[in-house]
This record gives C-alpha cells, sequence and structure tokens, in this order.
C-alpha cells in the first residue's frame, strides 16, 4: 500500500512540474494558503493561551476569544496625579 501511494505521489509530483509556471503558482497558492493561514490562527492561540498562563500578571489581558464580547478597545495610559 504505501508504495502504490508513493507511485501516485511521485505522478502527481511530474504532473505538477510539468505544467507551466502561470498554472503551478495558482494551484500551489490554492493549497498552501488555506494551509498557511490555519498554521498561522493555530500558532497564534497557542502562544497566545500559553503566554497567558504563564504570565506573573495576575491583571494581564485575557487570550483573544475568551471573552463573550472580544471587541478590544485601546487601554488609556493615565499620566500626571489626578483624583
Amino acid at each position: 500500500m504505501p508504495d502504490g501511494i508513493a507511485q501516485w505521489w511521485d505522478g502527481v509530483e511530474l504532473w505538477l512540474t510539468q505544467l507551466p509556471f502561470v498554472l503551478q503558482f495558482p494551484m500551489m497558492m490554492a493549497v498552501m494558503l488555506p494551509i498557511c493561514l490555519f498554521a498561522a490562527r493555530l500558532i497564534d492561540r497557542v502562544v497566545d493561551r500559553t503566554t497567558a498562563r504563564v504570565t506573573p500578571h495576575k491583571d494581564a489581558e485575557p487570550p483573544v476569544g475568551t471573552l463573550p464580547t472580544d471587541v478590544r478597545e485601546p487601554h488609556t495610559l493615565h499620566l500626571g496625579g489626578g483624583s
């Protein structure tokens, strides 16, 4: 069975490499773009959740997507005296 898969993949690879570049590029983008977007989102969420767990600050902003309303507003910096 693995030999059949390897032969099939070799056939696909040979077919793809023999296409003109004008056709190769859109075909690779149609496959690789969704895979790369999924991988980037996965890495972003893993890093976000990991840093949220190991942060020493208990009042740190929670990971994106964990709040009921995930609309983030920029924090304002209050300088100087006042009440």
